[in-house]
């Protein structure tokens, strides 16, 4: 079996697979001070809960935008599942052309992603992965990485305003019965929840435009932690993909093995 790791900026999501079949899938805080040790002894008992060992592990691949992380549990991986990870990032093979100025550049999850996409549903498409960053990506007909848009995501928005400004207060995140709101909590739920809503549409809207040369742009999918949470109520999302990532990291792996 493969274990597949995302490591993103406030979660790790991990999965298992038999051949293409994804049987577990979990989502644990990323914790940069972490050691090797305190999550191999977290992925075993997660094993455990699930009655497997690390011994059913046959292969360990990893994508991560955090680089401290990435040492840690490639070292937990040795330790801890015996196996050298494949690691996504510069010399390994992910059959894309990366179109970007400085491919080093791309973050790990947005080419896993992007690779996922276009085997599942082909090309032209737009990505718009709701992380702690909203990231957008644009893939060509032929399946290149053409580029993309990075914003910051709702969550941040919402502790910025909070840790900012003396009077308003954190909220939870829920969209209100209407856009005015007849209280500061529904204003500034409105404030976030409709406004990247509508960030959302504007800009897929301007992507859309821009790749007009590559033919009509049939697939938008959404993935990410809060992908059904905004991305249900976008006019241009048309799939929820949520585990994307994990895909891609199989199909990575698939390619390189």
């Amino acid at each position: 079996m493969l274990l597949a790791i995302d490591v993103g900026n406030t979660n790790i999501v991990l999965g298992i697979f038999k051949g293409k079949r994804l049987l577990y899938d979990w989502r644990i805080a990323t914790d940069k001070n972490k050691t090797s040790d305190e999550y191999g002894l977290l992925f075993e008992q997660i094993f455990r809960y699930n009655s497997m060992s690390s011994d059913d592990v046959d292969d360990v691949i990893i994508s991560s935008v955090v680089p401290t992380l990435m040492h840690t549990l490639s070292a937990m991986s040795v330790k801890y599942f015996n196996k050298e990870p494949f690691v996504v990032g510069p010399g390994i093979r992910t059959g894309m052309n990366i179109k970007y100025e400085n491919p080093r550049e791309l973050g790990a999850d947005r080419i896993v992603n992007a690779v996922a996409a276009y085997e599942k549903y082909g090309g032209p498409l737009i990505i718009v992965d709701f992380g702690t960053a909203i990231t957008f990506c644009a893939i060509s007909k032929e399946g290149d990485y053409l580029g993309g848009v990075i914003a910051p995501g709702i969550k941040i928005s919402s502790e910025a305003l909070f840790l900012q400004t003396a009077k308003l207060p954190k909220v939870e995140l829920v969209k209100p019965k209407n856009v005015i709101g007849k209280n500061t909590v529904n204003s500034i739920q409105s404030g976030l929840v409709n406004g990247y809503i509508g960030l959302v549409d504007y800009i897929i809207e301007k992507m859309i435009e821009e790749m007009k040369d590559e033919g009509e742009v049939k697939n938008v999918i959404g993935t990410g932690g809060f992908a059904t949470f905004i991305g249900s109520e976008s006019k241009y999302i048309n799939k929820i993909d949520k585990m994307l990532t994990l895909e891609g990291l199989r199909i990575i792996y698939e390619r390189n093995k």
